[in-house]
């Protein structure tokens, strides 16, 4: 930005900081690309949308800059894979500010210029002086955030079932299981940029199939019977496998959207494997279908006013997603309207879906140790909410300490204070503990009992097994290449003693790459940890294998098909709900 005298500079920096977000009160790891906000955090909530930007409808309007077509399409593409994930597809805002043209023409071209060139201390990239947007982007994308933001295409029944398929139909399956494998220790694991999962099988840490699927897998989650898995990726293609098949592989598959997370299977008695829903972040809804063929029944729109402010938001993405084991309820998170919804299954023509007030930004959560109450982490507030599933109730909002981000979270007996819930955070090094027992430790439940601090902040995940006295923490998102190659261990009888760092990239011995360690899983006997050593997609990668009891290595498994590996689901936990 050399052409900008420097008072002006200044004047528009401390402007910018003052319209956009106020100053950062705690300190935080800061690379300087990412004023104020820890380059961990940036990781996880700057992630690319992953709605292909070529399908959006243009709206050059002409009361914006002037822009070319090509201009347009470059800042289009910037803005999906670099801006989307916190400002929003529709720019109304998410974890990121609202940039919406009724507040864009007022700061005019100049004045984004330099916020965007500089960034701000409320988490602001400062994309022209670290080098990733040049000077002509900038420009670029200052005049494009005042044009009404480019519309992606509704998807609704029509859509869908244009691209289901019922690969092999139910009266050709088999009737009985056609292989010998314990499918309850089988792992389903993401193969993220090759649009794959691998299916593993955990007795002989053998690759049973590499199948494909949609693009950069979220979860995976078996039926309640165990015998389907459904999988989801980002780019909302969700596959039906059948394991019990004589080689496992798709048997149906269906898009419910352009970009999703979430999918789950009814569980409830007398329902299994009868109904799937799927939450899409874009189109924001969700989609409940038959579990066996995944043809669509009904779609819900989750497009509504949000709990705090009521104001109207267009873009509420769904995100995490779990069945009741207390009612045909499947209980479904609205990140940005802050609502959890009970959606009752037992009626899907006159569906009837009940809407529990929480906190904004809800993200993903499990269960308790006695599947009675959902612990979420609404995660840019900074809050644990717990809803009561047996009487589909909002029992507490739980503060907690920065960005939440538990995945499941881990269930265990704390030597003081008894059961309790725990989640690890991207934003800094707490491990938070919930107690989570209202009858024998009243005093303690729904309340934080104990604030262990880890190796750093940028963990996704945190893992036990009620055979472990293990808890594991990973770090994949933190900048330091030790903590993210590496996992802490604590002993659940002795948690005040600290952790033990296991050098899992290390024992993995893959060669050069960045090597990220991901997600804890146990297999079905409680005995060995599994871990993702994650690398880049034209280099290897690793699943390594832990013993639970000495905390040693004890297999690493290589193939040239792992490529990019990342989250890990065993048969029986996952379906169970074991963490």
């Amino acid at each position: 930005m050399k052409n900008y005298p420097d008072i002006l500079k200044s004047s528009l920096i401390a402007l910018s900081l003052c319209t956009f977000g106020a100053l950062s009160t705690q300190a935080e790891e800061d690379t300087g690309q990412h004023p104020g906000t820890p380059e961990t955090e940036m990781s996880y909530k700057g992630a690319p949308s992953g709605i292909d930007p070529s399908v959006t409808k243009d709206m050059i309007g002409g009361e914006g800059p002037p822009m070319t077509k090509e201009e347009f399409a470059e800042a289009k593409k910037i803005f999906f894979e670099r801006c989307a994930g916190c400002h929003g597809v529709l720019r109304k805002g998410a974890t990121g500010k609202p940039l919406t043209p009724d507040i864009t023409r007022k700061k005019g071209t100049d004045y984004l210029k330099v916020f965007i060139t500089y960034g701000s201390p409320a988490g602001m990239p400062n994309w022209g002086t670290s080098g990733e947007l040049t000077e002509e982007q900038v420009d670029l994308m200052a005049r494009y955030i005042q044009h009404e933001p480019p519309q992606p295409p509704e998807w609704g029944l029509k859509e869908m079932k244009e691209t289901w398929k019922v690969i092999v139909p139910v009266d050709q399956r088999p009737t009985k299981k056609m292989n010998d494998y314990n499918i309850d220790n089988i792992f389903s694991v993401t193969l993220r940029d090759a649009g794959q999962i691998a299916l593993i099988d955990g007795d002989s840490k053998e690759i049973i199939n590499v199948i494909d699927t949609g693009y950069a897998v979220h979860i995976t989650r078996p039926s309640a019977s165990g015998r389907y898995l459904y999988v989801i990726g980002r780019d909302a293609k969700i596959n039906l496998i059948d394991l019990w098949m004589e080689k496992p592989d798709n048997v149906a598959e269906i898009k419910v959207g352009l970009e999703a997370r979430s999918v789950e299977t009814s569980k409830f008695e007398g329902y299994e494997d009868q109904y799937a829903i799927a939450g899409s972040y874009w189109p924001p809804q969700f989609t409940l279908m038959k579990g066996e063929t995944l043809e669509p029944i009904k779609i819900v729109n989750t497009r509504g006013m949000t709990i705090d402010t009521q104001e109207y938001h267009p873009e509420p993405r769904v995100a995490a997603i779990v069945a009741s084991h207390f009612h045909p309820d499947f209980i479904v998170n609205v990140k940005e309207t802050g609502k959890i919804l009970l959606v009752d299954y037992s009626d899907i023509k006159n569906l009837t879906v009940t809407t529990i007030p929480a906190a904004r930004f809800l993200h993903d959560g499990g269960w308790d140790s006695t599947h009675r109450y959902f612990l979420t982490a609404a995660n840019k507030s900074n809050k644990v909410a717990v809803v009561d599933a047996k009487e589909r109730q909002l029992t507490a909002l739980v503060d907690v300490d920065k960005i939440p981000h538990p995945g499941r979270g881990a269930n265990f007996i704390d030597p003081e204070y008894g059961p309790v819930w725990a989640t690890s955070a991207l934003g800094n090094n707490k491990i938070t503990l919930i107690g989570t027992d209202p009858v024998n430790h009243k005093e303690h439940a729904w309340k934080v009992v104990r604030v262990l601090e880890g190796q750093g902040g940028g963990s996704l995940f945190i893992k036990t097994n009620p055979k472990s006295r293990n808890l594991y923490v990973d770090t994949p998102l933190n900048p330091d290449a030790k903590i993210s190659q590496s996992v802490a261990v604590f002993n659940i009888d002795d948690l005040e003693a600290g952790y033990e760092v296991l050098p899992i990239a290390e024992w993995a011995d893959i060669g050069e790459g960045v090597k990220r360690v991901v997600q804890p899983e146990f297999n079905k006997a409680g005995d060995e940890v599994w871990f993702s050593v994650w690398n880049g997609k034209e280099q290897t990668s690793a699943i390594v294998i832990v013993d639970d009891k000495t905390r040693k290595l004890k297999k690493v498994i290589k193939d040239e098909r792992l490529i990019t590996p990342t989250g890990k689901f065993n048969v029986y936990n996952t379906t169970h709900d074991i963490y």
